[in-house]
């Protein structure tokens, strides 16, 4: 089990998406993959879910790096919801390495409550404690991951990173971005790579 501490209290907080500004056309719903000359160890043979890419920096969601499981009562409790009938567990990813005690919900868009943003292609993410509780009471999204945190850049940050080779994008869809073999995510996205002849 995973101690989440001030996570979740961090996700109760309202307005968590409003300092992170609307999703750009740049990237946004795309992955950025690590690829070998990442030189950043932190990035190391990391998957990230584009969730902003615009004049004004960019922001992501690392996808296969699970931490551990987490009974959905204590996140329901930590985070001041109804928690009687709550069940079973939920997995906690690590997002990024900014804001460690920010909590997001990314996940399928047939879901949308409090502060939920579709970034696109039937993706969306939320920072409001209610999709938990919608979890639990099996109305949340058919898909998702909970995770801690996440990848920022400041204005212009990113597109350097990319010049010097070490990030590339590709298409995601839903079936890679929650598939459960999170040790394969990376080598899967990689191969989506397009090769120019």
């Amino acid at each position: 089990m995973v101690a989440l501490g001030v996570a979740v209290l961090a996700l109760a907080s309202p307005g968590a998406f409003e300092a992170y500004g609307q999703a750009g056309p740049g990237l946004a719903g795309q992955l950025l993959v690590a690829t070998e000359q990442m030189p950043d160890p932190r990035f190391f043979q990391t998957v990230i879910y584009m969730v902003r890419h615009d004049a004004t920096g960019a922001l992501g969601l690392v996808v296969n790096r699970p931490l551990g499981d987490v009974r959905l009562k204590d996140l329901l409790e930590r985070s001041g919801l109804d928690s009687r009938d709550a069940t079973g567990s939920i997995r906690v990813h690590d997002g990024g390495p900014v804001e460690r005690g920010r909590a997001f919900v990314l996940h399928t868009a047939d879901y949308t409550g409090p502060e939920s943003r579709v970034i696109g292609d039937g993706i969306a993410v939320t920072g409001h404690p209610e999709v938990l509780g919608a979890m639990a009471r099996g109305q949340g999204p058919r898909r998702s991951l909970f995770v801690l945190g996440y990848a920022g850049w400041a204005p212009g940050q990113l597109e350097g990173e990319i010049r010097r080779g070490g990030w590339i994008s590709v298409l995601g869809d839903e079936a890679l971005l929650f598939a459960e073999d999170h040790e394969r995510k990376w080598e899967r996205a990689l191969a989506r790579r397009r090769i120019d002849l």
